[in-house]
């Protein structure tokens, strides 16, 4: 585990195994990305970024316990019960915010949607 993935759990750490989950699929399902962890957010990208982690630290809505953001970008809007928020920062591409509480909510669902934003990178 990269020390800098442990620093951006230190506030919330029962949050780093669903952080682990999340990783280990999408490594399995779209092999190799660039990951780089910032201050706020872990990036996931191939040519562009295409997901992002939120800081567990920042509440989302005063959501209380332990979680993690998932953020991803494709070209149209989704609509789903899982999708906390939804925006178009541009014309055709929609970023879409999912809260993932538990490594179970790591399913075919959202990774559907992350394989969706990985290809929306790569001809951006």
């Amino acid at each position: 585990m990269d020390s800098s993935v442990l620093l951006f759990f230190e506030k919330m750490p029962q949050a780093l195994p669903i952080y682990e989950a999340f990783t280990k699929r999408l490594l399995k399902e779209l092999g190799p990305v660039q990951v780089k962890v910032q201050k706020s957010q872990i990036a996931f990208s191939n040519r562009y970024q295409f997901a992002f982690i939120w800081h567990p630290s920042r509440r989302f809505r005063g959501r209380k316990g332990v979680y993690m953001v998932v953020t991803f970008g494709v070209s149209h809007r989704i609509e789903d019960s899982r999708i906390e928020a939804a925006t178009e920062p541009y014309p055709n591409r929609w970023t879409h915010h999912v809260i993932v509480q538990s490594a179970d909510e790591i399913d075919d669902k959202l990774m559907g949607w992350i394989r969706e934003a990985y290809e929306f990178a790569l001809v951006k």
